[in-house]
């Protein structure tokens, strides 16, 4: 297969063909490393490398899952992989290497993918920008001068600079919705618990984390949940089942759907025109689909919401510090981590046991409030974020000091969070660029559990307004 030619399909496509015997999974592995070694040097998505041990599962039995002999990557943050580093970001864990596949992982083979590494991330995933003291800046391959978002920073620029067709990823307050849009990609965050966690369980961010990929096509995201979401052996909060296959709510007519949008922040920052441009400019779009839409921002304390979860996310970011110590078998020196690192370690420390309860209990009612206002409406849209995706440097963890960060990160990324704090689904649409040619991520909150309107709606909007043939400034 030629290394054009592999660039022209997603990744059922690829994975048609080799059903089709039209080409053989060595063939795609080669075009993936072919690329990856073309743009690798000026992104820096691909951090660590297994390209002998793909050709070795290219050139043998693969399972015949829907993408068998598909070019994959995951990301270097959770997921284990046997023999492959898992450094999080972070020059602490820099060592840690896992002995066995996560369930997730043994997921993903199964589906019949050819792993060829790990993928960029920040330190322990706490940024919206993929840059670390330990792995380095991940750019844009849009504009390399400009961030690819965080925390799967990595997997965004692989799978946007056409390395792979898809790549694992993960979301504890943003983080594949964030890269999605900045690089131009669909980006689901999937239901809490739609795809499993394994047995350790305390890495999901008390319940707001996820994993699932980022891909270029719509089908490529519900044929990899449709395989992967399965209920887990053991999982305390099994998710409700979905009604049918995701493959085939997107073949399915999206009704008409009452749909909300906002351009309200929850600090009450004013977003960049050309994104609040773009929010009216969707939503046109999907009046002209025949929806019912309007504007109306979610009615709740947004204020308390954040405190609170700052609250229990800062003693759940202790905790896994601690265990993490524990695990390396050293306390960390000055230099092991980052310094937005160590002050939320510090916060979190400081935090009672009941102050943690009572923030739990606070948050619990509040997210139950964002849950109930979806009973007016069936989707909530908003942006993605509140700017175009800034320079690499913006948003700079290692230079900049944490209280710098937080409030840089808040204008920017103002729409994610709540979406993890309540569990639900939400999805990132690329479906406008701003006049610098940088893409522009729009968000659709589905029902806790739905999907299936998620994926129903992607589709139809990928049909009416498609992006597939918009090409990054890096591109063969």
């Amino acid at each position: 297969m030629g290394f054009g030619e592999y660039e022209r399909y997603d990744g059922l496509g690829l994975a048609e063909l080799v059903e089709r015997g039209e080409v053989h999974p060595s063939e795609l592995v080669e075009a993936a490393i072919e690329r990856i070694e073309k743009h690798n040097p000026i992104l820096n998505a691909v951090v660590h490398e297994a390209f002998t041990s793909a050709r070795t599962a290219a050139a043998s039995d693969l399972p015949a899952g829907p993408f068998r002999g598909v070019p994959f990557l995951i990301k270097d943050l959770g997921c284990p992989v046997a023999g492959m580093p898992r450094t999080s970001g972070s020059r602490f864990l820099r060592d840690e290497v896992p002995t066995e596949d996560g369930i997730l992982t043994r997921r993903y083979r199964d589906a019949g993918v050819v792993i060829l590494g790990k993928t960029n991330t920040p330190e322990l995933g706490i940024t919206g920008t993929t840059e670390s003291a330990h792995l380095g800046p991940c750019r844009n391959p849009w504009n390399p001068e400009h961030i690819s978002g965080g925390s799967s920073g990595g997997s965004a620029a692989a799978t946007a600079s056409g390395m792979v067709p898809l790549a694992h990823a993960s979301d504890g307050l943003g983080s594949i919705r964030i890269p999605a849009a900045c690089c131009g990609l669909v980006g689901l965050k999937t239901t809490r618990d739609r795809n499993p966690s394994g047995m350790n369980d305390a890495e999901r961010i008390v319940g707001f984390g996820v994993d699932h990929v980022v891909s270029r096509s719509v089908r490529d995201s519900a044929a990899m949940l449709d395989w992967t979401g399965r209920p887990e052996p053991g999982c305390p909060y099994a998710v409700p089942a979905k009604e049918r296959p995701y493959v085939e709510e997107i073949e399915r007519d999206a009704g008409r759907l009452r749909i909300a949008f906002s351009a309200a922040t929850p600090g009450g920052r004013p977003i960049d025109p050309e994104i609040e441009s773009a929010l009216h400019d969707t939503a046109k779009r999907l009046e002209d689909l025949g929806h019912d839409v309007f504007e109306g921002a979610i009615d709740v304390d947004w204020r308390k919401l954040y405190s609170v979860q700052s609250v229990v996310a800062g003693a759940n970011a202790a905790a896994g510090l601690a265990a993490m110590i524990e695990r390396v078998g050293r306390e960390p020196g000055p230099n092991d981590f980052e310094p937005l690192t160590w002050a939320g370690f510090r916060y979190g420390k400081k935090v009672s046991g009941e102050e943690v309860m009572t923030a739990w209990g606070t948050l619990r009612v509040l997210t139950r409030q964002i849950v109930a206002a979806f009973d007016d409406f069936d989707v909530f849209l908003s942006p993605v974020m509140g700017t175009i995706p800034p320079r690499v440097g913006h948003i700079d963890p290692v230079h900049l000091t944490p209280r710098e960060v937080g409030k840089r990160q808040a204008r920017v990324f103002p729409f994610t969070p709540p979406f993890n704090f309540t569990g639900q689904p939400a999805i990132s649409l690329p479906l406008a660029w701003s006049p610098e040619g940088l893409p522009i991520g729009m968000q659709f909150a589905g029902r806790y559990a739905d999907e299936g309107t998620l994926f129903r709606l992607a589709a139809q909007l990928e049909q009416a307004h498609p992006w597939v043939d918009r090409k990054p400034a890096v591109w063969s």
